[in-house]
């Protein structure tokens, strides 16, 4: 089932490009981060998590099954929560300012959100079918 199919909000071609901008975002912070270890091992960790998000998408958008777009859907829900985790850490260990990261902290969220929904969608209507 493609993700078109789950989401009745969201097009999925915005999602698409949503979940990409996410990720450039988080490069371009991660390649501003001081050079000190504790930054850059907190770096790379958002880095890694955070330009998943987009992949894990794309790979549920090519689902074959309602149970494979799930999974998938859950994996980037996943990641999103762990990225989440990552900036949180970068704010309150004052490694970034707080007030650099509320906007993509707010992307994070609202991403979150739309993930949640599409996967209680793509549930309830793998319910319906049966």
């Amino acid at each position: 089932m493609k993700a078109e199919e789950m989401n009745g909000k969201v097009p999925p071609e915005d999602l698409r490009a949503r979940t990409k901008r996410f990720a450039l975002r988080i490069i371009r912070l991660s390649g501003a981060l001081p050079r000190t270890m504790e930054s850059q091992v907190l770096g790379k960790q958002l880095l890694r998590s955070g330009t998943s998000v987009g992949a894990h998408y794309r790979e549920a958008s090519r689902a074959r099954s309602t149970a494979e777009f799930i999974s998938k859907l859950e994996v980037g829900l996943q990641e999103l929560d762990e990225s989440t985790y990552w900036m949180e850490l970068l704010s309150e260990s004052e490694i970034i300012a707080p007030a650099r990261l509320t906007d993509l902290q707010a992307e994070a969220n609202e991403l979150t959100s739309i993930f949640v929904t599409c996967i209680k969608n793509a549930k309830n209507r793998g319910r319906d079918q049966t």
